[in-house]
């Protein structure tokens, strides 16, 4: 497992020791310690301090002039002290600037790096210690790109893999390219499903032990009683775990079924961004895994085909689910706007897949009375929803209209939750055709503009308040007010009257 005394880092990948000395504007210059191509750092930090291990966090190009030298430093012990120091607080290398203090670094100080192991650079005089830290910054901008680009078209060759016709072993195959190692998808029961790439390793013994620890750790993350090597534990199983066995670097990933599917990935490196890789490869294969153990993937493709060739919803709900009663969800991220992924975890936890992503919203279509009464309010964590009333599947798009409108008083009341009313009311004692009918009637002259008619019906809802109907409707408040007193020069009323205001939300109720 990793170890908890390792220096945390920032996310950013470090910079090779190497490249910051071949930027030839800066002129440095190794002169002691040894030259390993795999030293790398994290930062640069400035200090005068004798003693900097108090303010180092380890990773550090620690740059000094030697202001703190003493005059006698050079027949004591003082710089075997100061970079046993420096090492023991986990620096990289140190930096001496050669000037204004010194003309030349300290023959005791190369020997003392030489002595502990710690890469000692010269910087020269025409080189400011801020532009050695402007390189590492520059440096780390570099590699976090591409870092970044290389994650971005691992992303889409694992995706593209996940649409060919073997989508489990190429993904894999993806993946194990990917972070240069092995990729295996182990069953339930622990047992190899599939597998691709190689075991690193020096040697075949080497590689017999770790792919051992690979299936072991697999049991790990794998839930309580799905069988295996973690079946027997007690409490609930990590969703990962990693562990370093024979220099080569090992995770595992359980797959979000519920059916006890892990994914193990072996590598000879852990690059910053291998955890994203594989992490993404996790989740295809979990849906991969899900559709593989179910028909439930086959139903929802035949459903939409049989929809797109003029079936009626009635007639394909049955595929979707043994309910015959839906809600509509409809539902905003507190953060960013929402990808494929976040409104898939969302759809897990309505229970339901049938999830659709439309610009900043998600919409999910769930099966009333199986879940749905308490996991609306389990999944609020970080959304914010409106929820239509419960309908049959003649009545999908008016639930939809019911949910959006939901949404937007959720938004403008800042509710966690709106859901659309259905309680019995008066409008049940007039016959459905003559309510629509007056609808029509009364709201004729505005019926031509749907954003008017969109702006009164908020309006009402949110009892005529100006600011709370502009959130709702994410225009500005000015603009509310133009298209109400536009609505009551059309209809010819007064909408401060209540009366008034009663009659024209019966006419929208039933418009």
């Amino acid at each position: 497992m990793p170890d908890a005394a390792v220096p945390a880092v920032p996310p950013t990948p470090p910079v090779p020791l190497a490249a910051l000395l071949a930027r030839e504007d800066l002129g440095l210059r190794q002169i002691a310690g040894p030259r390993d191509p795999a030293t790398v750092i994290h930062w640069a930090h400035t200090s005068e301090m004798a003693d900097p291990y108090p303010y180092l966090l380890g990773g550090e190009l620690l740059l000094t002039a030697g202001v703190h030298i003493p005059e006698a430093a050079g027949s004591g012990t003082y710089f075997d002290a100061y970079v046993s120091r420096i090492v023991e607080a986990g620096g990289a290398a140190l930096g001496f600037g050669v000037a204004p203090v010194h003309d030349t670094v300290p023959r005791a100080l190369v020997e003392a790096c030489d002595q502990y192991g710690l890469p000692l650079v010269e910087v020269p005089p025409r080189t400011t210690f801020s532009g050695v830290a402007r390189a590492v910054w520059q440096l780390m901008a570099q590699a976090r790109h591409t870092e970044l680009r290389r994650v971005t078209e691992a992303q889409q060759s694992l995706a593209a893999a996940a649409a060919r016709p073997d989508p489990v072993p190429s993904v894999l195959r993806q993946l194990a390219q990917r972070v240069g190692g092995r990729a295996a998808l182990y069953a339930p029961d622990g047992g190899e499903v599939a597998s691709a790439g190689r075991l690193p390793g020096p040697g075949a013994g080497a590689g017999a032990e770790v792919g051992v620890a690979l299936a072991g750790l697999a049991g790990v993350v794998r839930p309580a009683g799905e069988g295996g090597p973690g079946s027997g534990s007690s409490g609930p199983s990590p969703s990962s775990a990693s562990d370093t066995v024979a220099g080569v670097h090992l995770a595992a990933y359980a797959l979000g079924t519920g059916q006890g599917f892990v994914l193990g990935v072996a590598a000879p490196r852990r690059d910053p961004g291998d955890h994203t890789i594989a992490s993404v490869g996790a989740v295809l294969l979990s849906l991969l895994t899900g559709e593989h153990q179910s028909s439930t993937g086959a139903a929802r493709s035949s459903a939409l085909v049989r929809l797109l060739l003029g079936a009626a919803p009635e007639e394909v709900a049955p595929l979707l689910d043994a309910g015959e009663r839906w809600v509509v969800v409809h539902a905003l991220p507190d953060g960013p706007a929402p990808d494929a992924v976040a409104a898939s975890a969302l759809g897990a936890a309505l229970g339901s897949p049938l999830v659709d992503v439309a610009g900043d919203v998600v919409r999910v279509l769930v099966p009333a009375g199986r879940r749905e009464a308490g996991a609306v309010a389990g999944a609020l964590a970080g959304w914010t929803c409106g929820v239509s009333a419960v309908v049959g599947a003649r009545e999908w798009g008016v639930a939809d209209t019911q949910a959006a409108r939901a949404l937007s008083r959720a938004r403008a009341t800042r509710a966690r939750l709106v859901r659309h009313g259905d309680r019995p009311g008066l409008a049940g004692l007039v016959p459905p055709a003559e309510a629509a009918a007056h609808a029509r009637t009364v709201l004729a002259p505005i019926a031509g503009n749907a954003a008017l008619v969109e702006t009164l019906r908020t309006w009402l809802s949110l009892h005529g308040s100006w600011d709370r109907t502009a959130v709702a409707l994410s225009v500005h408040r000015n603009t509310v007010r133009q298209r109400i007193a536009r609505c009551a020069t059309l209809l010819n009323t007064d909408l401060d009257d209540p009366d008034v205001r009663m009659n024209l939300w019966f006419a929208l109720s039933h418009a």
